[in-house]
């Protein structure tokens, strides 16, 4: 998991702050408990650089992600009000898809400008 999101951040090409929650695990709501079988999430974002850096990053991502073996499956907006631009993608073997969108800055909250990343694995068995 980690793996797949640092190698999203080379494709991305943007120094700025990370932010780094960690990997989470959840249990796949299409099996019974007794199956174990689980998803991992691994949800980070980059900040703190000016946001015409965020676009080109965000475009540059759009390029490297078919070139390294992910399907691009949505390239538009999120259904958010504020119509933020996204990227959705699952990698070439369907193990991981990732969900990024680019962010502005918001007085409300004082949010900054950032890409926000979600990186997830597919349901997998416990050992």
């Amino acid at each position: 998991m980690e793996k797949t999101s640092s190698r999203v951040l080379e494709m991305l090409a943007i120094k700025g702050k990370v932010t780094d929650t960690g990997a989470m695990t959840a249990r796949c709501a299409d099996y019974d408990e007794e199956d174990e079988v689980y998803r991992a999430r691994h949800p980070w974002s980059v900040y703190g650089v000016p946001f015409a850096d965020m676009q080109k990053a965000f475009d540059h991502l759009r390029t490297e992600l078919p070139k390294n073996g992910w399907r691009i499956v949505k390239d538009g907006v999120d259904g958010s009000k504020s119509k933020s631009p996204q990227i959705l993608a699952e990698s070439s073997g369907r193990e991981f898809a990732i969900d990024v969108r680019l962010y502005k800055a918001s007085k409300v909250g004082n949010a900054p400008a950032l890409i926000n990343i979600a990186v997830e694995s597919a349901c997998y068995k416990a050992k």
